[in-house]
C-alpha cells in the first residue's frame, strides 16, 4: 500500500519515513459512493521471485484501502482487507501502528487507562460503584503465540495513566498482587500517573472510589 508524503492523516503516526507498507492477503472490491478520505492506498501485487521481477508495475493508484468518515457526533473507519488477520500472522509493526491509530481517531476521546514501558501487556479495566480495578498481564515472553509459557520473564517500571470519571474521586490505590501501596501522582484534571514498579505475571491496580 501507498502511504502519502507531506501532510498525513493521524492514523499514519508512526509511519514516518514508510513510503509503503505491506497489503493483506484478502480484499474485499469496494465501490464508493461518496466522498471519503482515505490515507491509505493500493499498489497491485507484483511478484516476489525471482528478484528482477520484484518491482511494481503500477506506482500509484487511487484505490482506498480504509474508508473514514464522521457521521455526527460518531467516527467510522472500515478496511476492506484482513489488516487485523494479517496482523495476528506476520506481527508488522506497521499494521499494528495503523490498527492502534485507527481506534484512537474512531474514540474520539483519551483512553481510560494508558500504560507506558517496555514489554507486551494485556490491560483490562474494571469499574464498580465504589472501586477502579485495572489488571496487568505480562506477555511478554518468546512464546506468548504459542501458548505454554516455559517461565516468567518479570517487566517493570510501569507507568500507568488512569483517567477517573468525572463523578467520581479517587481515593486509596493499592496494588494487590504487590501488597504495597505504589507512587502516585495526581494531576489537576484528575488523571492518576499510577508507577508499577514490576509485574512477573498478573498485578492489579485497585483505585476507591
Amino acid at each position: 500500500m501507498d502511504v502519502p508524503t507531506g501532510r498525513r492523516h493521524a492514523i499514519l503516526d508512526g509511519l514516518e519515513g514508510a513510503p509503503r507498507i505491506i497489503n493483506g492477503v484478502w480484499r474485499l472490491p469496494v465501490v464508493p459512493r461518496g466522498a471519503f478520505p482515505s490515507p491509505l492506498t493500493l499498489i497491485p501485487s507484483y511478484p516476489d521471485l525471482p528478484m528482477e521481477d520484484v518491482y511494481p508495475r503500477v506506482a500509484k493508484t487511487d484505490e482506498r484501502a480504509v474508508y473514514m468518515r464522521e457521521a455526527g457526533p460518531g467516527r467510522v473507519v472500515y478496511f476492506p482487507w484482513d489488516i487485523d488477520r494479517t496482523f495476528h500472522e506476520v506481527l508488522n509493526p506497521d499494521h499494528g501502528h495503523v490498527l492502534a491509530n485507527a481506534i484512537r481517531w474512531a474514540a474520539d476521546e483519551p483512553p481510560v487507562v494508558s500504560v507506558g514501558g517496555r514489554g507486551i501487556v494485556d490491560v483490562a479495566v474494571w469499574r464498580q460503584q465504589a472501586s477502579m480495578t485495572v489488571h496487568l498481564v505480562n506477555l511478554t515472553n518468546p512464546m506468548m503465540m504459542k501458548g505454554p509459557f516455559r517461565e516468567l520473564l518479570p517487566i517493570g517500571p510501569l507507568e500507568v495513566q488512569v483517567h477517573v470519571p468525572s463523578d467520581a474521586r479517587a481515593g486509596g490505590i493499592r496494588l494487590l498482587t504487590a501488597d504495597r501501596t505504589p507512587a502516585i501522582r495526581r494531576d489537576a484534571d484528575g488523571t492518576l500517573q499510577v508507577t508499577v514498579p514490576e509485574v512477573l505475571d498478573h498485578e492489579v491496580v485497585a483505585i476507591e472510589l
